[in-house]
């Protein structure tokens, strides 16, 4: 009677986690297929010139996605150019050169600043880094870069304070704690008989990290960097303080500009009819971005893994 009992008890767990999982996919599908019910009057109105068409004016009809796209894109790309490296260096002296006594603490404010609500980034920026920024960062960097082939056009423009650059700089500081705690996590499972045996022979620091720890990380540290990806795609207040909110493209990084969530952010509360069929569908279209960066992402995670079956 009790093996009866344990078997019906073991299907029944194994259907319900099983639920569990299917879950998951049901709750995509629903999140898509309202996504693109809401916009069905846009994407019929614009096709695929909605990609890449650069007007937004609520008055005459005219909507396009260009500007939001790049926005977004611009802002994550900077955002990681910043936070990865100095992630990986924050990292790297937690589990490699810090103070036992100075780990506990120092982590303990990393994740501080993960737990920080994204509107006090967003007004923190606005009101006490902008000012600082136009006023003493940003004309150097204009002066500076001045007369140089490309990167002049890249650093130009006046010194507005808020911009693309800004919105990347605040959501790279958002995203730092993210991505740090992944790659310390990740770096302590390196067995130390591993990290040992580099020192013996002789290796630096940076040759360990690099040749050993890396190597025996990489699926967790692109993990990571994933996690800050995603979250510096989607996030919303933050940028919505900073970047501008200007409908245009964008002719340097210094330059006010758009993103999805922060368009999002501004426009749907009032909006109605095409303009709200249209927001819906640039949320359809983050909602793809961050679908291919995760799919990216995992092609390369089975390419590494390949290519390290190969040579051994």
């Amino acid at each position: 009677m009790k093996s009866n009992q344990n078997v019906l008890l073991d299907v029944l767990f194994k259907n319900v986690t099983k639920s569990f999982a299917f879950f998951v996919f049901i709750l995509l599908a629903a999140i898509m297929a309202s996504l693109i019910y809401g916009s069905r009057e846009s994407i019929s109105a614009h096709g695929l010139a909605f990609l890449w068409t650069n007007e937004w004016d609520p008055v005459n009809n005219e909507y396009g996605a260009l500007v939001p796209i790049v926005g977004t894109l611009l802002t994550s790309a900077i955002a990681l150019v910043i936070a990865v490296p100095v992630s990986f260096g924050i990292a790297m002296f937690l589990t490699e050169l810090s103070p036992v006594w100075l780990r506990r603490p120092l982590g303990t404010a990393i994740e501080m600043l993960a737990a920080i609500p994204s509107i006090i980034y967003g007004m923190w920026g606005l009101f006490v880094f902008v000012p600082l920024f136009q006023r003493y960062v940003q004309p150097n960097i204009i002066s500076f870069f001045d007369g140089i082939p490309v990167l002049g056009s890249i650093f130009a423009g006046p010194p507005f304070g808020i911009g693309v650059f800004t919105a990347g700089l605040i959501l790279s500081i958002m995203i730092i704690p993210f991505i740090t705690a992944v790659m310390r996590d990740v770096f302590e499972l390196v067995p130390p008989l591993l990290k040992e045996s580099a020192y013996g022979l002789g290796s630096t620091t940076w040759e360990v990290m690099w040749r050993v720890v890396l190597p025996f990380t990489k699926n967790g540290v692109i993990g990571g960097i994933m996690l800050g990806l995603g979250r510096a795609l989607g996030e919303t207040m933050a940028v919505t303080f900073v970047i501008g909110n200007a409908f245009n493209l964008p002719n340097s990084i210094f330059a006010p500009s758009n993103s999805i969530a922060s368009a999002l952010a501004n426009e749907f509360n009032e909006a109605g009819g095409m303009q709200k069929a249209a927001l819906l569908e640039l949320g359809l279209i983050l909602f793809l971005i961050t679908t291919v960066v995760l799919a990216v992402s995992k092609v390369l995670l089975l390419r590494l893994a390949k290519n390290e079956g190969a040579q051994s």
